[in-house]
């Protein structure tokens, strides 16, 4: 599952300059980013079931940490030195609990001015409200979190645009809104903003699709993915059928992302495909392609590679810093989840077209159980970082190399 504190209304990608440039090392291979996760990470130090990565100033002193949701264990909160150096303060800082930590949410919900945190979770089906005590220390606010339930993504927003940051949960059965009273205390707005509907759903993304200026709502689940449109407000209906194309095969999404692909101003979708617990589920991702008004065309044969993946993780991201949104994947493939597998990069070559790229792209040997690709500098150095997190392997850290 991917981190989102608010998404933005035109592009979920961050793009940098520096345009068709490559830093070629020793043998003549090219590379865009250096591997620091021994050097960087308080590695071994950490005992990591990796399920996502809240990228954010938690501590307010000017640069990014980073919470880890980890599963069945404690959350981890590294905090960031400055340079892209971290270590692990979670005992100091954030209550050291066992849940079963699945996504993460950051945001200010109760108006002073420093970021909280939400992280919801699957089996124990526990929501954890941390609030900032202001200095980057954080207090059990659970309490005030009126809902319950098999949850596997979070979104925060303003839905209804008053000022405070509302919640949104996808759970396995009937998907939740929570609407923040200005102090973060939230109240249960689900079935009169959703309706009742009852979906396995593994993540949640809000974008505005139909160009209206309102966020619309994108449900990954396993079986029938939704839109849910805004139609004012922060109230939603249900209008998959007249705006997705489905196919005939089971399809078990894990991950949806949105960007503008084709630079034609709208959100196109990636939906990041798995077959895990849907029986002959196809694996292979697709790609949709808006037509201005929120109506998708399934453009995946023509324009995305084909793959066997089970792809856990999916991020549109400019990952060669020429101006347009390319597609990285983390995937898992070894049986029962085990095993390491390679990462995925696809370039975008500026009309929505993908090619392979992966090699070109991030160093060898960069392989785990990818659940989670966060794209922000870590280092202060104005270019773009990764961070990776792998459920059960080692997470990584890439620095973006000046070309």
């Amino acid at each position: 599952m991917h981190w989102k504190i608010i998404p933005l209304s035109l592009a979920l990608v961050v793009l940098q300059s520096g345009h068709g440039q490559e830093n070629k090392e020793s043998g003549g291979s090219t590379t865009y980013y250096k591997d620091v996760t021994t050097t960087h990470l308080p590695y071994k130090d950490l005992q990591l079931l990796s399920m996502d990565a809240g990228i954010a100033d938690l501590d307010q002193d000017g640069d990014m940490d980073i919470l880890i949701a980890n599963e069945h264990r404690p959350n981890i909160l590294l905090i960031n030195d400055g340079k892209g150096k971290f270590t692990n303060e979670s005992a100091l800082r954030i209550p050291q609990v066992d849940h079963d930590s699945e996504d993460i949410g950051i945001a200010d919900f109760d108006g002073d001015g420093d970021l909280d945190i939400i992280v919801v979770s699957e089996d124990d089906k526990t929501n954890e409200l941390y609030l900032n005590n202001g200095d980057g220390t954080f207090a059990d606010g659970g309490d005030r979190i009126p809902v319950t339930g098999t949850s596997n993504s979070v979104v925060v927003f303003d839905i209804n645009a008053d000022g405070a940051p509302d919640i949104l949960i996808g759970n396995n059965g009937q998907n939740n809104i929570l609407i923040n009273d200005g102090t973060g205390h939230f109240k249960d707005e689900t079935l009169e903003r959703f309706g009742a509907f009852l979906d396995i759903t593994q993540d949640l993304t809000l974008a505005d699709v139909d160009n209206d200026g309102d966020q619309d709502l994108l449900i990954g689940n396993e079986d029938a993915n939704r839109i849910l449109i805004n139609t004012g407000n922060g109230f939603f209906e249900d209008q998959s059928a007249s705006r997705l194309p489905y196919r005939k095969e089971p399809e078990e999404t894990r991950e949806v992302d949105v960007a503008d692909i084709d630079g034609d101003g709208d959100l196109d979708i990636l939906f990041g495909n798995v077959q895990a617990f849907v029986d002959n589920a196809l694996r292979q991702n697709r790609l949709l392609l808006n037509d201005g008004k929120g109506f998708f065309s399934d453009i995946t044969a023509t324009h995305l590679p084909k793959d066997d993946n089970r792809c856990f993780g999916v991020a549109f991201l400019d990952i060669d810093r020429d101006g347009d949104p390319d597609i990285m994947t983390g995937n898992t493939n070894g049986d029962k989840f085990g095993g390491d597998t390679p990462f995925s990069v696809y370039l975008n070559d500026g009309e929505g077209m993908f090619t392979e790229g992966t090699d070109k792209i991030i160093p060898k040997g960069i392989a785990g159980r990818g659940f989670d690709i966060d794209f922000v500098d870590l280092n202060g150095d104005g270019i773009n970082d990764l961070f990776l997190s792998n459920r059960g392997s080692q997470d990584f850290l890439l620095f973006g190399i000046k070309l």
